[in-house]
């Protein structure tokens, strides 16, 4: 098998990692989750943060002790079966193109404070940015590691600076928008909500073969992401709760401080987040569906290599699926809050999966972690209540289809 050009270091794995995580919730979550939770919803994102730990242990752990494209599917393909592992991987393989439309819906929430669009113009700007997010990935992960290693840092910054001046000269907090007091019924709502905020700990998995040293920096590169992740999402959420009553809570707070170039800086740093997100998972899906297409699983014209060693057939393919997933969204009216979701449901269970996969192929000095890990999962199920139910519809099906597969006596290499 032809192998991924090996150019990602330690700072721009970090840099991958944190925006796919910061995405497209950094500046939006927070303020779902303190209508949720009101005054605790920085509790929600501290347990969460908790939760999400032992899963990245395990998932870094993996990456460096085997590294490929399939990630999480080659995981469970190695502990189970080759099957198993084809059910693993098309769950994500058919998740993305629903998780990616709601992604860019919510990317563009970041333009209302400056611009009105109607649903047209909203939607041949996403269908753009599908082709901006084609040129870019075909010239190699490298590029995009680099740029959004910046983008983590500008962001970091902005929220850094906003702290500063919260602390300096706290702003006014209005009476009638100050966060209700909170319950543990809406922290568990929160959770659910914010789920979506740490979706992508395992794309990480997928670019592991591409790191110049996998058993060095893979590891730190995945933990120094989510902690700062989860320290930046805690403290939007301190500062958001002081501009309560604005569409962009954040906006409000920064226009408090500094004036009405806030909506600018916000707009323009969470704009751009949210594409780097949706890159990052179109990078992922187009690295496993090359690595299946290698085995056979999906078409060999996937397979095929650009000039810079990228899956150019199976990076295209999916993003004109995604196309046709957004066309079919707009059409059908379908909110971007239940897609975020059922697309939570899903990659749920992809991580109960690569846990039971962990336990097998890891350490036994591991199982703890994976154990904190199966435990943050089912917490995870509670809180997503009925919308597991398209999770489960996909497994099924998924399953049943691949059951009536010819099966394949040999792994993949």
């Amino acid at each position: 098998m032809t192998r991924l050009k090996q150019t990602i270091t330690r700072w721009q794995g970090m840099g991958l990692i944190a925006t796919t995580l910061l995405g497209t919730g950094v500046f939006i979550l927070p303020q779902l989750t303190l209508a949720a939770a009101g005054d605790k919803a920085i509790l929600a994102w501290g347990l969460l943060l908790l939760a999400i730990l032992p899963l990245t242990q395990v998932f870094a752990q993996l990456g460096r002790h085997f590294p490929h494209a399939a990630g999480p599917a080659y995981f469970v393909e190695r502990a189970f079966s080759a099957k198993a592992g084809r059910v693993v991987g098309l769950m994500f393989l058919f998740v993305v193109p629903l998780g990616a439309p709601a992604a860019l819906m919510i990317t563009f929430e970041f333009l209302t404070p400056i611009a009105t669009l109607n649903e047209g113009e909203e939607l041949f700007g996403q269908l753009l940015l599908l082709g901006i997010i084609f040129i870019i990935n075909r010239q190699g992960i490298q590029l995009s590691g680099t740029l959004q290693l910046g983008l983590t840092i500008a962001i970091t910054g902005v929220v850094i600076l906003l702290f500063v001046a919260v602390v300096a000269s706290p702003p006014a907090i209005h009476p009638e928008h100050t966060a209700i007091p909170g319950t543990w019924s809406g922290v568990m709502v929160a959770v659910s909500i914010a789920i979506w905020s740490f979706l992508g700990i395992e794309t990480a998995t997928h670019l592991s073969e591409e790191f110049r040293d996998v058993q060095r920096d893979f590891m730190p590169a995945m933990l120094i992401g989510v902690v700062l992740v989860g320290l930046i999402y805690i403290g939007c959420t301190h500062l958001s709760s002081f501009g309560l009553g604005q569409p962009l809570a954040i906006v409000g707070t920064f226009e408090q401080l500094f004036g009405g170039v806030g909506r600018w800086v916000i707009a323009l740093l969470g704009f751009i987040s949210g594409i780097a997100t949706v890159n990052v998972y179109f990078a992922s899906v187009a690295r496993l569906a090359w690595s299946f297409s290698c085995e056979g699983v999906l078409p060999q014209r996937l397979a095929k290599l650009n000039k810079h060693q990228t899956p150019e057939m199976a990076l295209m393919s999916f993003l004109l699926i995604s196309a046709g997933v957004l066309l079919l969204s707009h059409l059908l009216a379908l909110p971007y809050t239940a897609m975020m979701q059922w697309v939570n449901g899903v990659f749920v269970l992809v991580y109960i999966a690569s846990m039971l996969a962990a336990w097998r192929l890891l350490p036994q000095a591991n199982r703890l972690w994976i154990t904190l890990g199966l435990l943050a999962c089912l917490l995870f199920i509670i809180s997503l209540g009925a919308a597991m139910i398209y999770a489960a519809l996909l497994l099924a099906t998924t399953g049943l289809w691949v059951s009536r597969q010819p099966g394949k006596a040999t792994q993949a290499s």
